[in-house]
């Protein structure tokens, strides 16, 4: 520890849950947590207690965290003691460390919003403040709409931040709860907020990504002065989101003067699990993961052109401005129609496959790549198909089993409930080790649910592999892509599957065909033989 403390404050709990779409169960929010607190976070902000069931649920559980846990809150309500306020009590009774209560600081939001007087909405935060500290706990005061208010009535908006700071916050967070002040006025606004005699020690910085600068008003304020920085994984939050803390954090600790002048909790060890991090709420979200993510995306450390790959030979700093294993994150050299015989050695060495400079095969591999993504392919994002496409051309592709016929049909019926239900089944017939296997399943999920015909085939053609069944047991489909390639009666689609196994390796395959079921098999077919390639099968 070397420089000024700087402490990151995560609400992806709280301000996250708030995404259209997102909710979390009691048992994803301890997950959530748990990752959170390995990432080394200074505080963690559980949810509001008594908002609904689940968050009063997680409070009550209280997960074991070295960071220090937080519940949300609001001020007082006029007209009654912070001692007498149930909805104070209900935060209060969540017996947290901490407690951040969002109080009004735009004076527009007081008279209409609330309906009360500029100085009754000042004595309800400075009393509900005064009243956390005389109960023991650390308070953050929330200034919501702050900066707005700022604008509005510079006066108000200042009053109203000095009087939780001097009824004892120990922080005062300037919220842009609209998301749409630039960041030259955050760090304007954050400098006199400090002139007014509120050290940056004590100021904390919440942004909504609105205007998509949030990441960039969280840094102004630091420039600033203040000290804490509030966000959320994966820039979760409302309407356009809140400052993504994936983007945040690795700023923070790679990036000058950042890296030389501040400290937080997050050790450089615990910043090689961010990209684990950040793929596993999408998960819990059963969201496809963003590629083009800074730091965390898988497509952050791609070089698809032909020129850069070449240069990234030679020293990868020429177009990567970090390395990606610091973030837990990996390098990537696509196959497309633009690479060039660099990128193309560069790309086989990360298989395992060394091909000398001037090998006929690099060629022919070239040749193949141009020719399918011809016809409707795509190896850019479908880097296991790629690999096995150039494995058949350097003759180093085993064959596992062999398929000799599938069949897939697809009911519509009425259930027992009178109801019309769509039910998929597939048949599977492949030949292992000289013998030939049947396999036949549904495409109903534990649920009763219809999981559609090609997830029967996925389930049937790993059913019975023989010896390479137990292999892939732990493989699952987390994405399936379909797209018209041609127009017309000469369509073409293409299927580009995303699959994933217990080891958390994660890769995609393509299958081209104007039948969809074929195009679906194909792609397929090359994700469960990648894997078998992975798992030492040679």
């Amino acid at each position: 520890m070397s420089g000024e403390r700087l402490y990151i404050y995560d609400t992806t709990l709280r301000d996250g849950q708030q995404t259209q779409g997102v909710q979390f169960s009691t048992a994803e929010k301890a997950q959530i947590a748990a990752t959170l607190d390995a990432l080394g976070v200074d505080y963690i902000e559980g949810g509001w207690p008594g908002a609904n069931p689940t968050d009063s649920e997680f409070f009550e559980a209280k997960p074991q965290l070295k960071a220090r846990f937080t519940a949300f809150g609001m001020t007082k309500r006029a007209g009654r003691s912070a001692e007498n306020d149930d909805v104070l009590a209900a935060v209060m009774n969540a017996g947290t460390e901490a407690v951040c209560l969002v109080g009004k600081t735009h004076d527009f939001h007081v008279e209409t919003a609330l309906g009360i007087s500029l100085v009754e909405n000042t004595e309800n935060i400075a009393r509900s403040v005064e009243y956390l500290v005389a109960q023991g706990r650390e308070a953050l005061f929330d200034a919501e709409h702050f900066f707005d208010g700022y604008k509005a009535n510079p006066g108000y908006a200042l009053e109203t931040v000095k009087a939780a700071y001097e009824a004892g916050a120990r922080w005062v967070v300037l919220c842009d709860t609209n998301g749409g002040t630039l960041p030259g006025e955050i760090g304007e606004i954050t400098r006199a907020v400090i002139a007014a005699g509120i050290p940056g020690s004590h100021l904390g910085i919440h942004t909504h990504n609105d205007t998509e600068s949030a990441v960039a008003g969280s840094l102004a304020a630091v420039d600033a002065g203040a000290r804490q920085i509030q966000g959320t994984l994966n820039g979760l939050g409302e309407r356009c989101g809140n400052a993504n803390l994936t983007t945040l954090i690795p700023t923070l600790l790679l990036k000058e003067p950042y890296a030389s002048r501040y400290d937080t909790g997050i050790s450089r060890d615990a910043l090689t699990g961010l990209v684990r991090a950040s793929r596993q709420l999408d998960d819990i979200l059963n969201r496809v993961p963003f590629r083009q993510a800074p730091y965390v995306g898988a497509s952050a450390f791609a070089h698809k052109a032909g020129l850069h790959a070449s240069a990234i030979l030679k020293d990868p700093s020429t177009y990567e401005h970090i390395d990606p294993g610091l973030v837990g994150n990996e390098r990537i050299i696509p196959m497309s129609n633009q690479a060039g015989q660099s990128n193309l050695r560069r790309r086989l060495a990360e298989a395992g496959l060394q091909v000398d400079k001037g090998d006929p095969a690099l060629a022919r591999i070239l040749e193949t790549v141009k020719q399918r993504e011809a016809e409707g392919y795509t190896y850019d994002s479908a880097q296991a198909s790629f690999e096995l496409l150039a494995r058949s051309e350097l003759g180093l592709s085993p064959t596992f089993f062999e398929v000799k016929r599938y069949k897939v049909t697809v009911e519509r019926r009425k259930n027992k409930y009178d109801k019309m239900i769509s039910l998929s089944e597939a048949v599977v017939v492949v030949k292992v080790d000289g013998e030939k296997k049947l396999s036949v399943s549904e495409s109903l999920d534990e649920t009763g649910s219809d999981r559609g015909p090609v997830n029967a085939l996925a389930k049937a053609l790993s059913k019975d592999l023989g010896r390479y069944s137990e292999q892939l047991s732990d493989m699952r489909l987390v994405d399936f892509k379909v797209r018209i390639t041609q127009g017309g009666t000469e369509a073409v689609t293409r299927v580009i599957i995303d699959s994933e196994d217990g080891q958390g390796r994660r890769w995609s395959t393509v299958g081209v065909s104007p039948n969809i079921v074929d195009a679906s098999f194909d792609a397929l077919l090359d994700a469960i033989n990648w894997k078998l390639l992975r798992e030492g099968n040679h």
